[in-house]
């Protein structure tokens, strides 16, 4: 016999330690290992993480193998691997229920449990018993599954199992908003059982699903049924949020050691090699001592001044915890990991030389790695005064089978025996590695024959649909439903994924669903429900933003590709041409760069070769069982989908049939060519074109209890003519509809009364069929509404003419119209929400920003801190609005802007942690009414007119900080809307873009330059006999709420120079948006350190915060930016901020302290004052030096420049000076 090998010796001599310290104890009934002897209880993050080092033996021996007993051996280690995987699986399988319910909940008693008994796979603790949500232990499991089929292990047996795995991952699809309690159990680091958003969970999420997407979970000798899908926008939101988040591991938690997992192996989550570097360069430096790293800061856990007794601390406890953190030396074991993987042996080297000195070593030669090492009781003071100084004590699991794992790993990895890439088979390690520049391709198709000769007149060669044959296209809503029948098991109860809205990646590719191919056009046109696309700026602009995000954001195989329909509803009102926005963006287009993003225009035929493809072999028929029928190859025998595709074994259910027919539409026969003049689309509209089809899909989405049954409406790509209700309209182009609706009603004397006194509805309804103007219409209806409700039968045309349907068809008008003051109207009063609501909120929580609705103070003013379900959200905003329509629709609205902003320019948001959505519609409003120097009333009705692009428009601008102008502009992007007002930056000279786009509306311009003249400068006069009485309004009960609660301020005559209100606006809007200097929050934690807190208007700010939070914590920057959001006024609140500025600077002065409580608004009054008396010195009238009623402060100082002799830093720090000065110790220094 051969003598043995010196890599044999070394691998047997690991495979005794391994065996030791981990395989001994694994359970031979479910394979599960024990966290330790006194622990009886299997978590599943130890289990994987203890069983890395098996798998990495087994590997090993496969590839160093002298002999058959080590091919054997390596057979044994692998299928020690597979039995603890099937053991987590089969924990996992025993709660689907609970699977389930936290796909629709999210809630922290949903959850998967966090451990389980080793010996039964049973749960051992209640639901609310421990902090069992754990995203990242999920996701770890998943991640490893398919790192381990990867490498050739076969762990999933049956196609049961590939659905549960597929819905784990819908389990951990939304990671980026979810809180949950991380990977230490405790959540927020108070130990208060308060979940929170957790890096280290969207990390392992996103890698997880990342690694499962396409994933054939039989491996090699699998079929399609058992390839599992993950949705990249999903994908892209973790990562989104993640490197947002970075370094920052947590609200509470301003680094945490435990970030190490995703930054490197196992997860390599962060793309960006910049984020990586100073991520790692923070824990190091932040968190290393001599035994490890700390977990994070002022961590408790297993200190000497830790009461063991009880279970939660004290806020103002953590202070005791600081700097005798007990050091764990897990954290190198992830460090060794990364130097191999980055290629760094002195790091490996560095690190291993670290570990061998903090082994503790048995008789039998095994070293073991402790849990823990921490301060001896008798020495924590010494500590305190010198951190890393004491001798420390080794503490907890002896070893920690985590850790031993890690080690053993990374010394298999340094000594050669493996490679990194046979423990990473799916690649992540080369995530930083940057990617090629991503080539978007475009295809732009016509609704009909008509549009598509439009087209070719300006140079732009387009198909029709029915030219793309065999391809079909969808709207996205179509792909949402489609993937809510993935991982569907009716025999386990699962319903597949939670219907939710599909991104821009997810349509940009190509589907092939049973020998189909699909394409599926963009989300933003399919917003049917609400009139954000009605506004062609709205679309082109939405377009950019997807465009920008797919060129930067594209990870897959292929190019993406975007099918873009031109609709009627983007030509002009004669329909003769484009709308000019739209031409000169597929103008843009064709030039091959637009929004950033390099374009390829073309027909979708010409880009099968290079496009991005997905196959959904879960519609296929050969998937459910019973009556399938055989396979059909041909295109044209596609109605098979709706007898076999979407079934659970034979049995459909409700909406299955509806979606069926829904996709049997897509497929015309080849023999019968569509005409044009039949309309082109009618191929991919969705199947309800019937009100009575409509209203069953809604009962069958309630009876199958589908959340959010109303978005499950499928809505047409492009609306289909409805059955007018015939409201009498008269000439668009008359001068009444370009008057924004006087949103009230006629006075009592004008209403039709009967004998009794009582309003004359029938009367009312014969005058409502009289009437040609739309604002008039929309006032009798709103009275119909508010009297009678919203089921109210008119008979205004028969039966059924209801006062809903009435304002459907009112509100149909108003959109062709473009009349946004009348459409955001009319969306009021059918509580109309945007589809995206839940999503724009969520996102921006996701990104650490809390969101107020309704105008301060509390309690009106509410706050969202944690994701909603959208019915409640909108309840909540009705509610914050005090039921003021006009307020609650435009939160909806500057939500969704909000977002889309933070999508793409996060940087706006740099330092603001709460979004203050009503006042900064107050500040919409304020700066029409100073910019067009009109009342506010008037600058209510131009806010509510602006359309929905030039809404986002100004938003940006404010959020940008840039100086801009508003005015009354002749032209008006769409004819027949209201007054038109132009946003531009101060300073743009010669055309405006939108005036670059085209001069086809010049005529139509013109001939509005005398009507704009007439309705600015008259009331709206009567048209017609009937027509209401606007001027003599009662403010009565008819009277529809409008922003007047927002006490916008009516600016006084223009003065000539343009620095007058510069800086109360300025402060103004930076105080709305609670907007403050960089830095600012470390300042404040520093000066509350010299004091005892910080007064506020009456609200206290203690010291003993910066005993619970650090210096860099969001946490504390939230808790400061609270008490300053009690000031209502945003101009006095910025005022506050500069005061508490001024007083940060004493933070770095040689001051033990500056006394007790500082009263800040006292500091502020000082100032003032000597602002006062000064300007009075210089002779300033009493007039000119007017104080705020509400706050006591000259307006002028509000608009004052910081700096400069008259300047509001220098009173300030005159009045901080004279402030502090009584609480100086005798004999220091005067302050200057």
């Amino acid at each position: 016999m051969r003598s043995r090998s010196n890599s044999g010796v070394k691998l047997d001599n690991y495979a005794r330690i391994v065996h030791q310290t981990i395989l001994r104890h694994q359970d031979p009934v479910t394979g599960l290992l024990p966290a330790s002897g006194d622990q009886p209880d299997a978590w599943v993050r130890d289990n994987v993480y203890s069983i890395l080092s098996v798998w990495a033996l087994s590997l090993a021996y496969r590839k160093n193998a002298d002999r058959d007993e080590d091919k054997a051996k390596a057979y044994e280690l692998e299928q020690s691997v597979v039995k603890l995987m099937r053991g987590v699986l089969q924990c996992i399988m025993r709660q689907l229920d609970k699977v389930e319910k936290f796909k629709y909940t999210k809630s922290t008693t949903d959850c998967l449990h966090a451990k389980y008994n080793t010996r039964t796979c049973a749960t051992v603790v209640g639901d609310d018993q421990w902090g069992h949500l754990q995203v990242d232990a999920t996701s770890l499991f998943l991640l490893f599954l398919a790192q381990m089929t990867a490498s050739g292990l076969h762990i999933v047996y049956t196609q049961d199992e590939v659905d549960v795995v597929q819905n784990l991952m819908f389990y951990i699809e939304a990671a980026y908003k979810v809180a949950d309690y991380g990977m230490w159990e405790r959540g927020d680091k108070t130990n208060q059982g308060i979940p929170e958003l957790n890096a280290s969970s969207i990390g392992m999420a996103k890698a997880a699903l990342e690694a499962l997407d396409e994933l054939n979970l039989f491996g090699a000798g699998g079929g399609p049924g058992s390839v599992v899908h993950a949705l990249a926008d999903d994908i892209q939101h973790c990562q989104s949020i993640l490197n947002s988040m970075l370094p920052r591991a947590s609200m509470s938690k301003e680094v945490d050691a435990g970030v190490l997992s995703i930054i490197s192996y196992p997860a390599f989550a962060v793309e960006d090699i910049s984020i990586v570097n100073i991520t790692k360069e923070k824990i190091i430096s932040k968190l290393q001592g001599r035994y490890g790293c700390c977990r994070f800061l002022r961590d408790g856990h297993k200190t000497p001044k830790e009461d063991p007794n009880r279970l939660y601390y004290e806020s103002a406890e953590l202070k005791l915890f600081e700097n005798i953190e007990c050091e764990w030396p897990l954290f190198w074991t992830y460090l060794i990991l990364d130097g191999v993987f980055t290629n760094s042996p002195e790091q490996v080297q560095e690190y291993r030389d670290a570990l061998e000195g903090i082994l503790i070593k048995q008789k039998d030669g095994i070293c073991l790695l402790p849990e823990l090492y921490s301060v001896p009781p008798d020495r924590v003071d010494e500590e305190y005064v010198n951190p890393h100084s004491v001798e420390r004590v080794p503490l907890g699991k002896l070893p920690l089978k985590w850790g031993q794992s890690l080690y053993v790993l990374g010394s298999l990895l340094a000594e050669g025996f493996l490679a990194p890439g046979e423990i990473d088979p799916l690649n992540r390690r080369f995530s930083t590695i940057p990617k090629p520049d991503v080539v978007v391709q475009v295809s732009i198709l016509a609704e009909n024959e008509e549009i598509q000769e439009l087209l070719m007149k300006n140079g732009i060669e387009v198909e029709t649909v029915a030219d793309i044959h065999p391809i079909h296209v969808q709207p996205a809503r179509v792909l949402s439903h489609i993937y809510a029948r993935l991982g569907r098991n009716q025999r386990l109860g699962l319903t597949g994924r939670p219907y939710r809205r599909i991104g821009c990646l997810g349509t940009s590719k190509f589907y092939v669903i049973r020998n189909t191919i699909f394409a599926f056009t963009p989300q933003f046109i399919d917003h049917q429900q609400f009139y954000l696309a009605l506004d062609n700026q709205m679309i082109v602009d939405m377009l950019r933003t997807d465009l920008s995000y797919l060129s930067s954001r594209w990870r897959m195989t292929g190019r993406p590709t975007v099918t873009f329909p031109i609709s009627q509803t983007m030509l002009t009102e004669d329909h003769s041409d484009l709308d000019p926005a739209v031409l000169a963006t597929l103008k843009k287009l064709q030039d091959g760069y637009y929004g950033g993003a390099r374009i390829q225009t073309g027909k979708l035929s010409e880009f099968l070769t290079t496009s991005c493809f997905a196959k959904l072999s879960f519609l296929d028929a050969s998937k459910h069982a019973g009556g399938m029928g055989r396979e059909q190859d041909d295109d044209d025998d596609y109605g098979c989908f709706a007898e076999h595709g979407l079934t659970f074994n034979g049995e459909a259910d409700d909406l299955a049939q509806y979606l069926d027919q829904l996709l049997t539409t897509a497929n015309p026969s080849t023999g019968s060519k569509v005409r044009g003049d039949s309309g082109g689309l009618d191929r991919f509209k969705a199947a309800a074109t019937k009100t009575k089809e409509m209203v069953s899909l809604m009962h069958k989405a309630k009876e199958l209890h589908l959340h959010n049954a109303h978005l499950y409406l499928p809505t047409k790509l492009f609306r289909s003519p409805q059955p007018s209700l015939h409201l009498t309209l008269t000439d668009s182009s008359a001068p009444h509809t370009t008057q924004f609706p006087q949103v009230v009603v006629t006075s009592e004397c004008k209403l039709p009364r009967d004998a009794s006194g009582d309003i004359d509805y029938n009367r009312l309804v014969q005058l409502l069929r009289d009437t040609y103007s739309l604002p008039d219409q929309a006032d009798i209806l709103y009275i119909l509404f508010k009297d009678k409700g919203m089921e109210w039968d008119t008979r205004l045309h028969g039966k059924g003419s209801t006062v809903r349907s009435l304002l459907t068809d009112l509100y149909v008008k108003a959109g062709d119209l473009k009349h946004w003051g009348l459409i955001r109207m009319i969306s009021g009063i059918l509580r109309k929400k945007v589809e995206e609501l839940d999503w724009a909120c969520s996102d921006l929580l996701a990104h650490q920003k809390h969101l107020t609705v309704g105008l301060p103070p509390e309690p009106r003013e509410k706050t969202i801190t944690a994701p909603i379900p959208p019915d409640k959200l909108a309840m909540l905003i009705d509610e914050a609005s005090e039921n003021n329509i006009t307020i609650a629709i435009l939160t909806q609205e500057i939500m969704v802007y909000l977002a889309m902003n933070m999508r793409t320019q996060p940087s706006l948001f740099s330092e603001m942690y709460r979004l203050r959505i009503g006042l900064i519609i107050q500040v919409m409003a304020t700066e029409l009414a100073q910019s067009l120097n009109c009342s506010g009333e008037e600058a209510t009705e131009s806010l509510m007119s602006l359309s929905p692009s030039e809404l986002k428009i100004l938003l940006h601008h404010i959020l940008s900080g840039k100086e801009f102008g508003v005015q009354r502009s002749v032209r008006s992007v769409d004819a027949g809307a209201s007054p038109a007002i132009s946003i531009h930056e101060v300073g743009n000279v010669g055309a405006t873009k939108s005036e670059r786009a085209g001069i086809s509306k010049l005529k139509s311009d013109m001939r509005m330059l005398e009507e704009h003249k007439l309705s600015w400068s008259q009331p709206r006069q009567s048209l017609t006999p009937h027509s209401l009485d606007m001027e003599h309004i009662e403010s009565g009960r008819y009277r529809l709420p409008s922003i007047e609660s927002l006490d916008v301020p009516v600016s006084t005559s223009i003065v000539k120079d343009t620095r007058h209100g510069q800086w109360l606006r300025r402060r103004r809007l930076d105080g709305a948006l609670n907007r403050v200097p960089i830095g600012f929050y470390q300042k404040v934690w520093k000066i509350l350190q010299k004091c005892h807190g910080l007064s506020i208007e009456g609200f206290v700010l203690p010291s003993s915060t910066t005993r619970e939070m650090t210096l860099d914590e969001i946490k504390f920057a939230v808790h400061v930016e609270t008490v300053l959001n009690r000031v209502p006024q945003p101009e006095y609140r910025q005022l506050l901020v500069e005061a508490i500025l001024v007083l940060t600077m004493l933070a770095d002065v040689d001051i033990d302290s500056v006394g007790s409580i500082i009263h800040v608004e006292k500091i502020v009054h000082i100032a003032n004052d000597m602002f006062y008396h000064d300007q009075k010195d210089l002779g300033a009238e009493e007039q000119i030096l007017e104080r705020d009623p509400s706050t006591g402060v000259c307006r002028l100082l509000y608009d004052s420049a910081p700096s400069g002799r008259f300047g509001s830093m220098t009173y300030l720090t005159r009045a901080v000076a004279v402030y502090v000065q009584d609480f100086l110790p005798s004999g220091s220094c005067a302050l200057q």
